[in-house]
């Protein structure tokens, strides 16, 4: 291994607890969206489970650690039941469920990019499939609701950006051979703060340059 940032039993832990709050962004969406249970129960699972996945297929970890790991497939499940009853509740502590969200991009920013590049992949790959691991399930999660990606959107705090920052300091460090714990725990705080610094004052990512209005264009 590269890096070990914690001992397995820690990182098994900090996983389980960030898929659970991917899983109830998913979940709660789902809820606005008025679906049912088995609409509830896979947004969830998507939402929680699918950038992993689609990193661990890109590079070849097969059986992905999803299928390997009952925790990490019923997890997304219990978020689904929690919020299938609960979502009045969990809707009103929304603010405290965005910041685990950010920590969890933290940390799947770098660990995506770490475990992609102990696979034999590139710096730049590396980091796009630790970007992948932190946002591909969300995108999936609005693909599947029918809205445009969150993250593609301009009217919409930074999030993606923080996860690239993350996932470049990673590869940074490895160029350079500074990879290590202290190094890459930094890597998962500056891609948290970031994410947080853009939902408190709402920063988002320019549009074209000199770009009219709709209306404009379409007059």
């Amino acid at each position: 291994m590269l890096l070990e940032l914690f001992t397995p039993s820690v990182q098994h832990a900090l996983d389980i607890a960030g898929i659970f709050v991917f899983a109830i962004s998913g979940a709660l969406l789902a809820v606005r969206k008025n679906f049912d249970v088995f609409g509830i129960a896979v947004l969830a699972e998507v939402t929680a489970l699918g950038g992993g996945l689609f990193r661990d297929v890109i590079i070849g970890a097969i059986p992905p650690a999803a299928f390997t790991d009952l925790g990490y497939f019923t997890t997304p499940l219990l978020a689904a039941g929690l919020v299938f009853f609960l979502h009045p509740h969990v809707e009103r502590i929304q603010a405290g469920v965005n910041v685990f969200d950010a920590a969890g991009l933290g940390l799947f920013c770098v660990t995506g990019t770490v475990k992609a590049y102990e696979y034999g992949l590139g710096l730049t790959a590396s980091a796009a499939l630790g970007l992948t691991t932190a946002v591909g399930g969300g995108v999936l999660r609005d693909v599947l609701a029918n809205e445009v990606p969150s993250l593609l959107r301009w009217d919409r705090d930074l999030y993606a950006v923080p996860a690239i920052v993350g996932a470049a300091m990673v590869v940074l460090c490895i160029r350079f051979d500074a990879l290590n714990a202290f190094t890459s725990g930094t890597a998962v705080v500056t891609a948290f703060t970031l994410r947080l610094l853009a939902m408190r004052f709402h920063w988002r990512a320019p549009r074209a340059y000199n770009r009219r209005s709709a209306t404009a264009e379409e007059g």
